[in-house]
């Protein structure tokens, strides 16, 4: 088997207990104790427990990036968009230590405010180029206030998801499902979809209830 390098494996074990305890409650000497390191080791490739949340951020904002450059043009179908979402959240889920602390986290890290910003962004804009492709294919009726206003609603819910589902299940906060956060989003989007539309919907969202 091939060995996987210090570095990467304090990655992966930081990523795993911010996830499991909360950011704020792990601490550099916590995760060298995980990996069985010394701190020295530890501080050998990150000098810093910021440096590490950095080095997260950075690998959360390439996958964000790369899943919400929708081609403004393009005719999406309902089931392609079930899929975008089911990635969208499963990218949450994996780095949900963000989304569960979200203002606390940017508040100590202020140079990581303006890139989740542009994310957030971008968010809204994969929403409002999807539901371009809804319009054009005449399968979603929807005035251009309410369409921003959905679209907002959308982001939020991506946004706020993890902290409201964790809330469920505080004694395990390694019990994700991303799912229902997809079956929620579909049926923000039911309303304004037209009556086959509305069903197959309906179909799709029943797979993730």
């Amino acid at each position: 088997m091939k060995k996987v390098k210090t570095r990467d494996r304090i990655v992966d074990t930081s990523l795993h207990l911010f996830n499991s305890l909360g950011e704020p409650n792990v601490t550099t000497l916590l995760i060298s104790d995980e990996l069985e390191i010394s701190p020295g080791n530890l501080y050998y490739h990150f000098k810093s427990k910021g440096d590490i949340v950095e080095e997260l951020f950075r690998a959360y904002e390439a996958d964000m990036l790369d899943l919400l450059a929708v081609p403004e043009d393009a005719d999406i179908p309902l089931d392609q968009f079930s899929f975008f979402l089911h990635l969208l959240f499963e990218g949450v889920a994996r780095y949900r230590f963000l989304y569960q602390d979200l203002v606390n986290v940017l508040s100590r890290y202020s140079q990581l405010q303006q890139r989740f910003r542009r994310i957030l962004k971008k968010k809204t804009a994969a929403f409002q180029s999807l539901c371009g492709s809804f319009q054009r294919q005449e399968m979603m009726d929807i005035e251009p206030e309410a369409l921003g206003a959905l679209c907002e609603q959308l982001t939020l819910t991506v946004c706020y998801w993890s902290s409201f589902d964790t809330l469920s299940h505080l004694e395990d906060r390694d019990a994700v499902d991303p799912g229902r956060g997809v079956y929620q989003m579909l049926h923000l989007l039911l309303p304004y979809l037209r009556e086959d539309e509305q069903e197959q919907v309906k179909l799709i969202s029943a797979d993730y209830r």
